[in-house]
């Protein structure tokens, strides 16, 4: 009998670990884009899943002298948007353990760009974002919001 509860202690532990680890591996959730310069974060990110694909939004410009900003060199429905609050990401789709197939908008720049995302295997709380230009990309890492 105590063999058996052990047996289940155990089962639940691993059950438990394996569980979060999943789930830390998910690039869902919120994110902390990083200045390359400063090394410090610029906003905050919210990465989600509606009908289907894999989106995400400005929540929060960490400068409070930048909230206002609008997304004047952006096109179409993001055209003088404010960037608080942009859908910034749109089209993913999970293929193994990246999301590819979408567009992610630099609101400074206003390019849209195509992408691709993945939680890095060795630290799940950064986040690899890569955007391409035909075969040039460039790589940024985002750090996990607590």
């Amino acid at each position: 009998m105590k063999k058996m509860k052990k047996l289940k202690s155990l089962l639940i532990i691993l059950i438990c670990t394996f569980g979060f680890n999943l789930q830390a591996q998910d690039v869902l959730g919120k994110w902390h884009t990083i200045n390359e310069d400063t090394g410090k974060p610029n906003s905050l990110i919210e990465i989600y899943e509606e009908d289907g694909e894999v989106k995400g939004k400005v929540l929060r410009i960490l400068k409070e002298e930048d909230r206002d900003k609008l997304c004047n060199n952006c096109s179409g429905n993001l055209k003088d948007q404010p960037i608080e609050g942009l859908e910034l990401m749109t089209g993913f789709q999970r293929e193994g353990k990246e999301y590819s197939g979408g567009l992610i908008t630099d609101p400074k720049s206003g390019k849209q760009y195509k992408a691709k995302l993945w939680v890095d295997e060795e630290d799940p709380k950064k986040l690899k974002v890569r955007g391409y230009i035909a075969f040039f990309y460039k790589t940024q890492t985002w750090q996990r919001a607590e």
